[in-house]
């Protein structure tokens, strides 16, 4: 049993390492113009340093949760957040694009690490009475470093240069693992003595980087074929797991639970509506609106601080009201600031923009961490680093279709031209679309939050 000193300590490393890894992703975007003037790199360079990380992230998060629940989560908690802190040094002093990428990737196995096990953790500690509170501080700095991201991302490259951003990953993350190896006991290894299965997680590997490169790909004609390679395999995984006997995947997890499959499912959905906002708003701001990356970067904070206000409050309401009841009501409220975002012009004022934002992220916080709430606590112990690493594969989808959508209106809309003057009415005309298809998700999010069942009994 933990004690409340041991608690705060669980929560402090989980917050930081959950503003860590996030941040890292985002604020890249914003240093890739000065990463090609460096490396005189093309576009489809440029977009593997960002692509690599999330593959990789998404390709090893599941199998590391369940590893983690055999040898223990701290262990594979600390060895990612070593693995996540050297890779940031190496992108910092990384001498060409190809070796960053490589890098990229490496930052992307240690995140994964972090990401499967740190939720979970979570979890084994607080009880169902003060669970919600403690996710949603963690969730609250998730969403701080998603979106706070490239505002930090666009001061450090203006006033440092862009290996900025990964060098100050490394006192954080130094910092983070010297806490966790000293102050940490345990290692909650609710699954020791199981069998690893070793062949499932590398079927589910192939399957996941499949599906993963086909959608970054879109919409590259050659993007199918690789999507269909991918539920291929996954075809393969689901027969292999059944056959096996400690699955990398136990698949009774999903068998009858309701609450867990349809909480998965809102928060893919949540984050295929919601994560290509803060792209989209960039370029509208800085092309349409004539700001600089920094004053469009202020203007976008005004989402993160009304969602990292109202995230613990939310996380603490659902430990007294059924998740699906505080979540489903986020996800409307998401919905219907996306469809305020349809009606923004060259002409809206900045106050509108922010009142928008602030919608957004008023929707977010209160959706997030009662829906993680649902489904950590939806599964038995024995099963948190699979349930928290299929949280985070969904989120790591959600992503990647935000993306595929906002760069496919691009695609349509403006081709592979670079934006000028002349093509920003084509540009307004495809966040105008990308916002009407984010409506429209959102809006089917709100039925599958709604049917996800119930955890504080009910049906």
């Amino acid at each position: 049993m933990t004690d409340d000193h041991g608690k705060k300590v669980i929560l402090l490393v989980a917050s930081l390492a959950s503003f860590l890894v996030p941040y890292t992703g985002s604020s890249i975007t914003v240093a890739l113009p000065a990463m090609a003037a460096q490396f005189s790199a093309d576009a489809v360079t440029l977009g593997w340093i960002t692509s690599a990380y999330i593959i990789s992230a998404a390709v090893f998060i599941v199998p590391f949760g369940r590893y983690a629940d055999i040898i223990g989560r701290k262990r594979i908690f600390s060895a990612g957040l070593l693995v996540f802190t050297l890779a940031s040094l190496l992108c910092a002093f990384a001498p060409t694009a190809e070796l960053l990428i490589g890098a990229r990737f490496l930052q992307g196995i240690g995140g994964a690490m972090i990401f499967s096990t740190s939720v979970a953790i979570i979890t084994q500690v607080y009880g169902p009475g003060e669970r919600g509170a403690a996710l949603g501080i963690t969730i609250a700095t998730v969403y701080i470093g998603l979106s706070a991201g490239p505002f930090l991302g666009g001061v450090l490259t203006d006033l440092f240069g862009w290996p900025a951003i990964f060098l100050l990953n490394v006192p954080l993350g130094l910092a983070t693992l010297f806490i966790t190896i000293r102050s940490v006991r345990d290692e909650w290894a609710e699954a020791a003595g199981e069998r690893f299965d070793a062949l499932g997680a590398v079927v589910y590997s192939v399957m996941l980087f499949c599906i993963v490169y086909g959608m970054l790909m879109v919409p590259d004609p050659a993007a199918p074929g690789w999507i269909v390679a991918g539920l291929g395999f996954a075809a393969v995984f689901a027969w292999q797991e059944r056959r096996s006997g400690a699955p990398l995947i136990d698949f009774s997890v999903f068998s009858g639970n309701r609450t867990f499959v349809f909480s998965n499912i809102a928060a893919m959905i949540n984050y295929g509506a919601t994560f290509g906002v803060g792209v989209l708003l960039s370029l509208y701001l800085q092309y349409l609106h004539g700001l600089t990356a920094a004053e469009a970067g202020l203007i976008l904070v005004a989402q993160p601080v009304v969602q990292a206000i109202f995230s613990p409050f939310a996380g603490r309401l659902s430990d007294r009201i059924e998740p699906r009841i505080v979540s489903t009501a986020g996800m409307a409220v998401t919905a219907f600031g996306l469809f305020l975002c349809i009606f923004l012009s060259p002409a809206t004022p900045l106050p509108v923009i922010i009142g928008c934002l602030m919608v957004l992220g008023f929707g977010y916080g209160i959706f997030s961490s009662p829906n993680t709430n649902a489904i950590m606590s939806s599964v038995a112990k024995r099963h948190l680093g699979i349930a928290s690493g299929m949280n985070a594969t969904v989120r790591s989808f959600g992503q990647l279709l935000s993306m595929a959508i906002a760069m496919a209106c691009f695609a349509v809309f403006i081709g592979p031209a670079t934006i000028t003057p002349i093509l920003y009415p084509a540009l307004m005309t495809s966040v105008t679309a990308a916002f009407i298809i984010f409506t429209a998700l959102c809006s089917i999010g709100v039925l599958a939050s709604w049917v996800r069942g119930t955890i504080h009994g009910g049906d």
